[in-house]
């Protein structure tokens, strides 16, 4: 009998991971568009990013509710809900080019934005809820990390591709081939999943839902927030995710704008971080049965430093040839998407060190660190306001401060300090 009910699961795992793919694809995708922005709505190199911040800071308005209808709701229903609603983002987002609105194309990110949380908050407890936990459900939620992975490289590849070689060209409808696909993925999916018989353990039960409408649910004094090693990880989270998408975004508009690179080039190289990303997942998860979350953050922290400060000084004019095309590109950018190595494993590491002796509080903990995911706008952001003030390269102190701060969280923030709160 089980071994029939995995069989049945297995459309609703591809359709996970197709969502997995989807997550990164958007997110990724909107951080790329920041070249067309720049171009066809005259946008500085901060507004040029406004995308990418309406995308997350989707995630600080809609983490901690997205978890309520997961709970109430169940899996179906948030996914369903989720793929509509990305539909509708990614719409709004084809449509703005034909509008020639700034606004409207913002508005699209940030409804695209709610979807992605959505999506986020669904997948991992899905995937593992569908492989019957333990390690087979780990298993599957590495593969769907793959997926994301994935779904990153292409974005910004693709999206050069369709820009081609010069960004004084560029319009929101160079995009429309890549934003209609990503429209039919969703509405597969929407398809998929509601032809699909998903499990629903977590869903509150009658009895909780009658005590929460009346208002006789116990009260507890404690929560996620109780504990001092909780809070600060959330922040690392904060700043994690900012780091990340900061480093290959600001990177691509500065490649885009020099002659000797341009859009094409440009995304190719970003897509080789994301790359990178998922070679590094695929090492982490052979070596972190072996090695503490504390050690693999600390030493990744560490090795990232020393990337971007490669990449803020070593000189613009020191260069290299690009195998795939007859380009030359500052060295500095080779340590950009090295970097990729090392924000591959931070996520897990942060989550694993924030969530370590919390118990009945993590799901709760989790909407938490869902809505703190609205770092990877708001650092984007500032460092596109540095790179208006002081130029591309020098912008990078952001990820510095961002970078020394997950440091100080593995060696010194993640020890749990309030071990006396009951968590059974």
């Amino acid at each position: 009998m089980e071994a029939k009910q995995q069989k049945s699961n297995v459309l609703a795992i591809a359709v996970m991971f197709l969502l997995f793919f989807m997550i990164a694809f958007v997110t990724n995708f909107a951080g790329s568009m920041g070249v067309i922005v720049k171009n066809q709505f005259g946008a500085s190199n901060a507004m040029a990013q406004l995308g990418t911040l309406a995308n997350f800071i989707a995630y600080a308005c809609m983490g901690i509710p997205a978890g309520i209808i997961l709970k109430r709701k169940g899996y179906k229903f948030t996914s369903l809900a989720a793929a509509t609603v990305g539909f509708i983002g990614v719409g709004i987002q084809f449509l703005s080019g034909y509008a020639g609105s700034f606004g409207v194309y913002v508005l699209g990110a940030f409804v695209a934005g709610f979807s992605m949380c959505m999506l986020n908050i669904v997948v991992n407890p899905m995937l593992n809820t569908l492989g019957g936990g333990g390690n087979r459900g780990n298993q599957l939620i590495q593969f769907g990390g793959s997926c994301n992975s994935i779904g990153g490289t292409i974005a910004p590849i693709l999206l050069g591709y369709l820009i081609g070689g010069s960004m004084e060209t560029a319009s929101v409808s160079d995009a429309a081939p890549a934003m209609i696909a990503a429209m039919a993925i969703f509405a597969l999916a929407f398809i998929i999943i509601s032809l699909s018989n998903i499990p629903e353990p977590h869903m509150e039960t009658p009895e909780e839902k009658a005590a929460r409408k009346s208002g006789n649910a116990p009260k507890d004094p404690h929560g996620p927030m109780s504990f001092r090693h909780f809070v600060l990880g959330a922040m690392a989270i904060f700043f994690y995710v900012g780091v990340e998408v900061g480093i290959p975004n600001t990177a691509n508009l500065y490649m885009s704008s020099l002659p000797s690179v341009g859009p094409a080039i440009a995304g190719t190289l970003v897509g080789f971080y994301w790359f990178l990303m998922m070679c590094g997942r695929l090492i982490g998860g052979v070596v972190g049965g072996k090695v503490p979350s504390k050690v693999m953050l600390a030493t990744v922290c560490t090795v990232a430093l020393i990337f971007v400060l490669c990449i803020m000084f070593i000189p613009e004019s020191v260069t290299v040839s690009v195998p795939i095309a007859d380009a030359q590109v500052p060295l500095s950018m080779v340590f950009m998407f090295l970097c990729g190595l090392c924000t591959s494993v931070m996520w897990g590491s942060i989550y694993n060190l924030a969530a370590e002796g919390l118990g009945k509080y993590t799901p709760a903990a989790s909407g938490i660190f869902m809505a703190l995911v609205c770092g990877g706008g708001v650092l984007p952001f500032i460092q596109g306001w540095a790179a208006d003030a002081v130029g591309f390269i020098q912008s990078y102190w952001v990820i510095v401060v961002g970078i020394l701060f997950m440091l100080f969280y593995a060696l010194v923030g993640s020890k749990n300090v309030n071990k006396d709160i009951p968590v059974e």
